[in-house]
């Protein structure tokens, strides 16, 4: 159900999408799919989406015509940029060299060639003794340097996205953000902005815009 109004609203208002995973369901439907979806303001449309979508309908595998409520979520994402290139700025390193140990003999270093760095910024300290020259020493400090520093922005991106991604809601009853109602009446609302239409077929074929408009009014920020 969430797949189909996604992709038409996608084709009807000019967003590009992509599939990038689907699984099928055990039995029937699907179990999980993830869009990649690109466009014009695509999350601030699309984050109204996120949270549990209840729907109630009489299951065409019931012999009994009974009717069944089923529930599914989506969840929703920003992109975020791929960026593996670290800056550093020299006037916020602080450079030490000191002399290796050893266990001594012929081939200890007789020279400061093992290097500390202290990138001020952060706090990180990264050293190497392992080349007798200073000069390859301290290029592998830097780029362990580097590592770390990139270990740490993954790590803040992480937290960034966990802020976005906000609350995980349990699938059930009393969750619901929006109700799709197909029988014994017909009709789709808004449980957070209490918008409601009764033209199930127009939003099954992607016509989400007033429920979009209606919670970005709803929740401005």
């Amino acid at each position: 159900m969430l797949y189909r109004m996604y992709t038409r609203f996608c084709e009807r208002n000019g967003f590009k999408y992509e599939v990038i995973d689907y699984l099928d369901g055990e039995e029937a439907g699907i179990k999980s799919v993830t869009l990649g979806i690109e466009g014009p303001n695509a999350y601030g449309h699309f984050r109204s989406e996120k949270g549990v979508h209840r729907l109630v309908r009489i299951s065409p595998f019931d012999s009994s015509a009974r009717r069944h409520t089923s529930f599914a979520s989506a969840d929703v994402m920003p992109q975020v940029q791929e960026d593996n290139e670290i800056t550093i700025n020299p006037d916020e390193l602080k450079i030490d060299t000191y002399r290796s140990g050893g266990a001594g003999g012929q081939h200890v270093n007789k020279t400061d060639s093992a290097v500390r760095i202290t990138h001020l910024p952060t706090g990180i300290v990264v050293q190497c003794q392992d080349e007798r020259s200073q000069f390859n020493n301290k290029d592998r400090a830097m780029k362990l340097l580097k590592a770390r520093l990139l270990e740490e922005k993954v790590k803040e991106r992480e937290r960034e996205l966990a802020e976005l991604r906000g609350e995980v809601t349990d699938i059930g009853w009393g969750n619901q953000i929006r109700s799709y109602v197909f029988q014994p009446y017909r009709m789709i609302k808004d449980h957070r902005t209490s918008y409601e239409v009764g033209n199930i077929d127009a939003v099954m074929d992607g016509d989400l815009l007033p429920f979009m408009s209606a919670y970005l009014k709803e929740f401005k920020g």
